[in-house]
């Protein structure tokens, strides 16, 4: 009987938390309250982020009279778009949900207004809780919190250890050479002359460049209208420095992630997000269909030599669209469970994240439930450590349309990069086919 009222005291104790504020709930166990969720946590069944929903469902939601049902799953790089068409209407896409993930860039474009402002669900003590520029990156100018930090990612170096491992042995080039921007193209160049292939994929070559820019002294590089400023000697030439190694085939633009090249041998490794170890296999399949382990080592992001190291903060957070307060009280109920600190640690251990509580990074050195293959996480988060430690974060860019420019330019680099190679290797200038990506460039408004 005691331990029967212990139990009902702590669930008690648990709702009270969950509630948040003081005031009434406006929610109802015996009339539950739906809300529809899109989420960028895994597109396949059994999704850690579609699990977790389950659990929810079957407890605290059920206790409190909400349900949570995930109707629309997507990339990061695309929900922007299919919130921004739900939003619009009409009979050809489906409706917009109430509670979904995406970056402040999205968030801003469906219009501030629109959107719950969490600051109205949440305490400011409850907020204290998390790493401040995690909030700051989901917060608006005017002070409002859009996007609720969930989970953060940045890019790191993802490397197929087996096939390193031979190139290793043949060349004497290590991991440790990967660690600066001079000596990353240098390896590159080594590994295309030892195999003929591209030594590796970048999901996101503009941030790379960025940060090499940035880390050599270039300021600011933004322009009003949302891109960059081209006349800036530094940014010029860091670009010049990634373009030389595309147009010698050393490099290349991914077909959209890495991991599926490195997956097919196609290169030896993969400079993106962080999350993308949820996507990579336990072993590589080459052309020929031979097989091998994986052995995924992971690497920091490489920095310049002498300068202080950048790293990005990226990764999508929760919104919920601005219709009833019942139904805004239900989604910050969610939140709320979900951002538990044991949670989330379980929750970004299992996909590639880093947890947004205070000290709970600290909690993953002793961590011991990482998925298979464990030693691939252990590696990440090892990498994780080196960058939470060693490098500042730095926000990815708000400007409207921006990842629109991004994605043209990415297509006309993918475009490029299947001739000038073998014009390189014909005796063209390299320098001047280099400029041709620059001209790609500039030509971007």
């Amino acid at each position: 009987m005691k331990k029967r009222m212990l139990a009902a005291l702590l669930l008690s104790a648990l709702l009270f938390t969950l509630s948040g504020c003081g005031e009434k709930s406006l929610l109802n166990k015996k009339e539950p309250v739906s809300l529809t969720f899109w989420h960028v946590y895994g597109e396949q069944a059994g999704s850690p982020m579609d699990l977790l929903v389950q659990e929810f469902n079957r407890t605290v939601g059920q206790e409190r009279g909400v349900q949570v049902k995930v109707t629309g799953t997507s990339s990061a790089s695309k929900i922007g778009g299919y919130l921004k068409e739900a939003q619009s209407g009409g009979q050809e896409v489906q409706e917009m949900p109430d509670l979904f993930t995406c970056h402040i860039v999205d968030a801003l474009e469906l219009g501030e207004d629109n959107l719950v402002d969490w600051n109205s669900q949440f305490t400011p003590s409850e907020l204290s809780d998390f790493v401040p520029g995690f909030l700051d990156d989901g917060t608006t100018e005017d002070g409002r919190l859009l996007v609720f930090p969930v989970s953060k990612s940045t890019q790191l170096l993802m490397c197929n250890g087996s096939g390193f491992a031979r190139f290793s042995d043949a060349t004497g080039v290590g991991y440790d050479d990967l660690a600066t921007w001079e000596g990353f193209y240098d390896a590159a160049g080594k590994f295309y002359d030892w195999s003929g292939k591209p030594f590796c994929a970048l999901d996101y070559p503009i941030r790379a460049v960025e940060f090499c820019a940035m880390e050599r002294g270039s300021g600011d590089f933004y322009t009003e209208n949302g891109w960059y400023d081209t006349d800036n000697a530094v940014f010029k030439e860091s670009w010049m420095r990634f373009a030389r190694s595309l147009a010698q085939g050393h490099v290349v633009v991914s077909d959209l992630y890495s991991n599926t090249q490195v997956m097919t041998g196609d290169v030896v490794c993969g400079l993106g997000s962080s999350a993308a170890i949820l996507y990579y296999n336990d072993t590589v399949t080459y052309p020929d269909n031979t097989q091998e382990p994986m052995n995924l080592h992971v690497l920091p992001m490489p920095k310049t030599a002498g300068a202080d190291a950048l790293m990005t903060q990226a990764g999508v957070g929760l919104c919920a669209y601005k219709t009833t307060e019942q139904k805004a009280e239900a989604a910050a109920l969610f939140v709320r469970w979900l951002t538990e600190a044991e949670r989330n640690l379980d929750f970004v251990a299992q996909t590639g994240y880093m947890p947004v509580r205070n000290g709970a990074f600290d909690a993953i050195s002793d961590y011991d439930n990482f998925p298979a293959p464990a030693a691939a996480y252990e590696s990440l988060y090892a990498a994780l450590k080196t960058m939470r430690e060693d490098y500042v974060p730095v926000s990815e860019p708000r400007f409207e349309g921006y990842y629109g420019k991004v994605g043209v330019l990415y297509d006309g680099l993918r475009q490029l990069q299947q001739e000038l190679p073998a014009r390189a290797a014909a005796g063209e200038d390299i320098d001047a086919l280099a400029e041709e990506t620059w001209v790609l460039f500039c030509s971007i408004r």
